[in-house]
């Protein structure tokens, strides 16, 4: 039968376990993945399983690097969102957290756009460290993005996204996500977009602010191709401030919701 192992197609006879096929190829390695779940030596693999074998405490090589990072994911999902290209207009709490799960599962390359600069309460809830304060958000973003997944491509642009150039900024992208704080905001960029990208899948999101109940937020779809992501209610102002939990479950729905519309999970 044919199997992959850390990336590398082989063939092995059957019946054969785990545990053995690590002893041959891997000796040492103490973590065992199959088809993203975590086995015991004992496991029997199947014709065509993705097998990662992993040695606690070993610098991989870079070719090896990706296919552990992706060990854990649902099999099949990795090659097609390689491919995929994501759009983020704005990198503040919802925007870096989006870009930092986007990241992490390996999304092809990422169109990220932000004027501001980090200051330091952006820290409570956005994905930014103390020495990064003062620094473009689209710079500090991009390091923090290669030191997590250096397979990812980023294309940032450290500028105020205007109706006149939200089609330069992100007409190839196959899914677009709005991050911004603003209602103008918001509305300016849900009205450039879908006006001239009327095919491709908008992600808003409203209603995060302050600690409330998680079952409130939720994904609506407002129009064939415009989702919006959050309770709709709840927004930043004196008395309910904008909090690193509530925000970052958004940020995930919204993240969560892009790898659905690139899967074909949702028509």
């Amino acid at each position: 039968m044919q199997v992959r192992v850390n990336g590398q197609i082989i063939h092995v006879e059957a019946p054969i376990t785990i545990g053995s096929l690590r002893d041959r190829l891997k000796p040492g390695a103490d973590v065992l993945i199959v088809s993203g779940a975590v086995v015991e030596a004992s496991h029997a693999p199947a014709d065509g399983d993705e097998i990662t074998l992993i040695r606690r405490g070993e610098t991989p090589s870079a070719a090896e690097l990706e296919a552990l990072m992706v060990a854990r994911h649902t099999p099949g999902v990795h090659a097609r969102l390689k491919s995929s290209v994501i759009g983020i207009a704005g990198l503040g709490g919802l925007g870096s957290a989006v870009a930092v799960a986007l990241a992490r599962i390996g999304v092809g390359r990422l169109v990220l756009v932000d004027f501001d600069v980090v200051e330091p309460s952006n820290l409570n809830r956005q994905q930014y460290f103390v020495d990064q304060v003062g620094l473009p958000k689209t710079e500090a973003l991009a390091a923090n993005l290669r030191r997590i997944n250096p397979h990812v491509s980023h294309e940032s642009h450290h500028l105020r996204v205007e109706s006149s150039n939200v089609s330069r900024l992100f007409g190839d992208v196959q899914v677009m996500i709005e991050a911004f704080d603003r209602a103008d905001q918001k509305l300016m960029l849900l009205e450039s977009f879908t006006t001239a990208h009327p095919q491709t899948p908008f992600i808003a999101a409203s209603g995060l602010a302050g600690t409330g109940d998680e079952a409130s937020l939720r994904v609506q779809r407002v129009g064939a191709r415009i989702f919006v992501v959050g309770d709709q209610v709840s927004a930043a102002e004196p008395g309910r401030g904008l909090m690193a939990p509530r925000v970052g479950i958004v940020a995930h729905m919204q993240a969560n919701l892009a790898v659905r519309l690139l899967l074909g999970e949702i028509a």
